[in-house]
């Protein structure tokens, strides 16, 4: 028999047995992940899961199903999915940034090399469609 009792035995107020199927996994200093599984699985639920698992995949088990009743316990309709549906919205939209941002610098690089020169003081400055605003003379103060 072990010198202490596992937070299972101790929350049932019973003896912890030398071969106690929860002793490895909820130790004595930890009860409230003993409480927090229980009170979304239940004790006997986790006890036949235990059972039915194998001893090298059970220390993973009891890990995944601690987090899943702890966020089952934070948000009680969509628990651990709706974590993991808010980080794949966080992911979409920083990858949509992402290519937002590749846009960005691809335009200004494109820009960069394609760049016109630029007109010299004299050269009457035409728009693209070319057509002549008369907007090239410093001089003719129309606007004052």
């Amino acid at each position: 028999m072990t010198s202490t009792r596992c937070a299972v035995c101790k929350y049932f107020r019973r003896r912890c047995p030398p071969d106690c199927i929860f002793s490895p996994h909820f130790l004595n200093d930890n009860p409230q992940r003993f409480t927090c599984v229980h009170k979304i699985y239940g004790a006997s639920n986790l006890g036949k899961l235990l059972q039915e698992t194998p001893m090298q995949l059970r220390a993973d088990t009891i890990e995944s199903l601690y987090y899943e009743a702890k966020c089952r316990i934070q948000d009680p309709v969509y628990g651990c999915a709706g974590i993991i549906w808010s980080l794949h919205q966080q992911i979409q939209i920083a990858q949509s940034q992402l290519a937002r941002a590749r846009a960005e610098i691809a335009f200004l690089d494109a820009n960069v090399v394609v760049a016109e020169p630029t007109p010299s003081p004299g050269e009457p400055v035409v728009q693209q469609n070319g057509v002549d605003y008369g907007l090239d003379d410093p001089y003719d103060f129309w606007f004052y």
